[in-house]
């Protein structure tokens, strides 16, 4: 019930983002989600692709400093105040939200998030019937 997410710390220096995207692009690796946090000396670009191995192995041999990690990805309604009832079946079991980043396609918006207990995650998404986004469903977006 999870997907694939690539991470990767890059230094915060002019031509490292373009490089792993350039990287990707040449291997003719889709990206379907992209975020970036930031602190004052690097950043962690956050990728769902195409061929989540096959990316994470190209950048490896490119020294990047990358890990391959699951996350719980959902199918949300995007309509307004639709993250926030997702987001409050995790909060009333106690779970708490590490990280989460969302995008819409027309009338379908996806959620991806990493909690700090998967499995408790797992009884959530299944205690309130959310529709989890599997990697396969991803070549279909």
């Amino acid at each position: 019930m999870t997907i694939r997410q690539l991470s990767i710390f890059l230094e915060n220096k002019s031509g490292r983002l373009t490089e792993v995207l350039e990287t990707l692009g040449n291997e003719k690796i889709n990206i379907t989600a992209l975020s970036i946090a930031d602190t004052s000396e690097y950043g962690i670009l956050r990728l769902i692709v195409s061929d989540p191995t096959k990316a994470h192995q190209l950048l490896k041999k490119k020294s990047f400093s990358v890990n391959l990690n699951e996350v719980i990805s959902l199918w949300v309604s995007p309509e307004a105040g639709s993250y926030a009832k997702v987001l409050k079946c995790f909060s009333e079991d106690g779970l708490s939200i590490e990280y989460m980043y969302a995008f819409c396609l027309g009338d379908k918006s996806v959620l991806v998030l990493r909690t700090d207990n998967r499995p408790k995650a797992f009884e959530t998404i299944k205690k309130y019937d959310l529709k989890v986004i599997r990697e396969a469903d991803l070549k279909h977006l």
